[in-house]
């Protein structure tokens, strides 16, 4: 492994190219199930890696969209004050809404985010994550489709970030000490 800080790699490349395919697999069965428009929701900046290989694996059509929200700083712990940074350019009203998200730790930062967008009469409101922390959740979040539940260790890589680093790594490492 090259020096990236990086001290044991949690979830590797091709278990990510697996676990993409299958949520796509998911995420178009549910969706054709039920029809209507679909907006894709990415948190920024976390998510755009793992959006990006999913909406290329989701077969129906939808439209994208992004919101940036901060709850971390530049620290390692989530610190439950929740920032949106940027707004949606699409209404969501009236249509179909999967948020995605790299990780889902404490809730904290999902539990505001969810609360906003259904002020906004969206048809329904689906939840999907790459990374989820149980362990660590706080506020309780229904989440739809789920990627990977991991320990309740600092990981980064494949769009997760330390201090805005990181992000361009091919898999999910644990940051070492």
């Amino acid at each position: 492994m090259p020096d990236t800080g990086v001290s044991k790699i949690l979830v590797k490349e091709q278990e990510i190219v697996d676990i993409v395919a299958g949520l796509g697999e998911e995420i178009t069965d549910h969706y054709r199930g039920i029809g209507g428009e679909l907006i894709v929701v990415g948190l920024l900046r976390g998510s755009f890696v793992f959006m990006a290989d999913l909406v290329r694996k989701i077969h129906y059509p939808l439209v994208v969209d992004f919101m940036a929200v901060s709850s971390y700083g530049n620290g390692t712990v989530s610190s439950g004050d929740v920032k949106i940074v940027m707004d949606l350019d699409e209404s969501v009203e009236g249509r179909h809404v999967l948020l995605v998200e790299d990780i889902i730790d404490t809730g904290s930062t999902f539990k505001k985010v969810i609360r906003m967008l259904n002020n906004r009469n969206p048809a329904s409101l689906r939840v999907c994550t790459f990374l989820n922390k149980p362990s660590r959740r706080k506020y309780d979040i229904q989440i739809d489709f789920c990627g990977k539940d991991i320990p309740d260790e600092f990981v980064c890589g494949y769009g997760l970030d330390y201090r805005q680093k990181y992000r361009n790594l091919p898999y999910v490492g644990v940051l070492g000490e």
